[in-house]
């Protein structure tokens, strides 16, 4: 069987309780662990998130930096362990057998396919047509690569970069992100196995709300060429035609009397025709005609202020040469002996300072960047009486007199078995840094040379680059999700840049 990891980026909603149910419920395979990210604001209580029994011990709630599902689900598979990354969103519901299912889903597939998707279905009400929102969730049954239900090979995700951050918001990111692992030549196939979307309550104005997707589609195009919607199984939508109602409302409004006239009917025309074509597929109650025919008045200039604001923020991508990556942390985290100096197992003597090649260009290159940095070094040395707090304070003074000032300068003194939360691979040293720097630790980044360095990033929701050296464990290399030969290449990955 194919390990897996389950990622279920949160909102809060209660629902999720449902999902983690029906995990629990379905037959086969445990995951390994499952990785929920709270995604809520900051000053958000902590979630409770009660899992059923078969799950017990293998659920983790990571701290998300309320930026969206792109960036939760960075945070996310960045802290899975196995091959593969199964998304679900965390308002559906695995299907009885869907454990069963997704083993057989992943077992065996070629090398070179690197995600499997799962069917949605939304159960749709038998006793009356579907209202317009009702219609809009079922749409999900079509998606392409819709993370509802998607397994990526987790080394997939880390060679491209995971998701795209600049995208706030669901759909679009699904599809930027398959767009990327196809065009590094790999496949991304359909499985057997499905989950039960339910039709969430909304509100009045929930499809004026969702012409924000305007602003992501002028990235899209941006990012993948005008061509992106086929490659990638996307609807046209109506763009166009909100364009045309919009223009035409605007020279009823603003030309001279002979112009205004025939424009004035074309706005007529257009709105009627949109709200028509919305309330002929639902059902025909009063609630129902009066959503449409607000919002169909309303949704042509709605869809064009977002797209215009969509189009201006992906010109100044253009214009800074930001190309489809993730976007750059806001603190980057660094290990000391192995990363930024020649190992010398308990260090007293700063004459013995000697930094790694490519160090102080990869540092100074995050100073230009404006990105503070912090140092998180496990030196259990103190504990057992082989350097004292003065020498290893002494040494980091001489690393910054050779590399230059750091922002932050954390340690943790305790040794092994003294079962501390701040010495990695526990996350309070880098938690620690991330408060002191005013960053939240999912945008933080942590460049180490062995696997606890990685852990430890992982379990605070940082995203993590391993700089290998000699002392590194294969698996270590292996089970990290991002890799880079030198200090100042794992910069430049950091920065979106080739390295020098």
């Amino acid at each position: 069987m194919t390990g897996y990891d389950v990622v279920i980026p949160t909102s809060g909603r209660p629902v999720m309780a449902a999902l983690l149910h029906g995990l629990g419920a379905a037959d086969g395979p445990l995951p390994e662990r499952v990785l929920i990210v709270d995604d809520r604001p900051a000053t958000a209580p902590p979630l409770r998130a009660v899992p059923p029994a078969p799950l017990a011990g293998r659920t983790v709630v990571l701290r998300g930096a309320g930026r969206g599902p792109a960036a939760a689900r960075n945070v996310g598979w960045r802290a899975a362990r196995s091959s593969w990354v199964a998304f679900l969103d965390d308002d559906v519901v695995p299907a009885a057998g869907w454990r069963v299912a997704l083993a057989r889903d992943l077992d065996g597939l070629r090398p070179r396919v690197a995600g499997s998707q799962g069917a949605v279905r939304v159960p749709l009400p038998r006793e009356r047509r579907p209202t317009d929102w009702e219609r809009n969730v079922a749409g999900l049954e079509r998606a392409r690569w819709a993370t509802a239900d998607m397994a990526y090979r987790r080394s997939a995700l880390a060679a491209v970069g995971g998701f795209d951050e600049r995208f706030p918001r669901a759909y679009r990111e699904d599809s930027d992100l398959g767009l990327r692992i196809e065009a590094r030549g790999w496949e991304i196939v359909g499985g057997r196995r499905h989950v039960i979307h339910p039709v969430g309550a909304a509100g009045d104005w929930v499809s004026l709300r969702k012409q924000e997707g305007n602003a992501d589609d002028a990235l899209m195009r941006a990012l993948h060429g005008g061509g992106w919607r086929s490659r990638a199984g996307a609807a046209r939508g109506r763009f166009l035609r909100h364009a045309a109602i919009a223009a035409a409302a605007g020279v009823a409004i603003a030309a001279p009397r002979p112009l205004a006239w025939p424009a004035a009917g074309a706005w007529c025309l257009g709105t009627g025709e949109l709200a028509a074509t919305r309330i002929a597929g639902g059902p025909c109650t009063r609630d129902e005609l009066r959503r449409m025919l607000l919002t169909s008045a309303a949704m042509p200039f709605v869809a064009c202020w977002h797209r215009a604001r969509g189009e201006a923020r992906a010109w100044r991508l253009a214009a800074a040469g930001r190309g489809p990556m993730p976007e750059r942390p806001e603190a980057v985290l660094v290990d000391r002996d192995g990363t930024l100096l020649h190992d010398v197992p308990h260090n007293a003597d700063p004459a013995r300072v000697r930094p790694l090649p490519g160090v102080r260009a990869g540092l100074d290159a995050l100073r230009e960047a404006g990105i503070p940095i912090a140092l998180v070094s496990n030196q259990s040395g103190i504990a057992r009486g082989l350097v004292g707090p003065d020498d290893v304070a002494a040494v980091n003074a001489r690393m910054q007199e050779r590399l230059g000032p750091l922002d932050a300068v954390l340690v943790c003194p305790h040794g092994p078995e003294e079962g501390c939360s701040c010495r990695k691979p526990a996350p309070g040293l880098l938690l620690e840094a991330a408060r002191r720097l005013g960053v939240a630790p999912a945008r933080c980044a942590m460049i180490g040379d062995i696997g606890a360095d990685m852990e430890a990033a992982a379990a605070a929701g940082a995203r993590p680059v391993l700089v290998p050296t000699e002392a590194t464990r294969p698996a270590e290399v292996a089970a990290a999700p991002e890799r880079a030969p030198t200090f100042d290449a794992a910069v430049a990955l950091l920065l979106g840049e080739e390295a020098a």
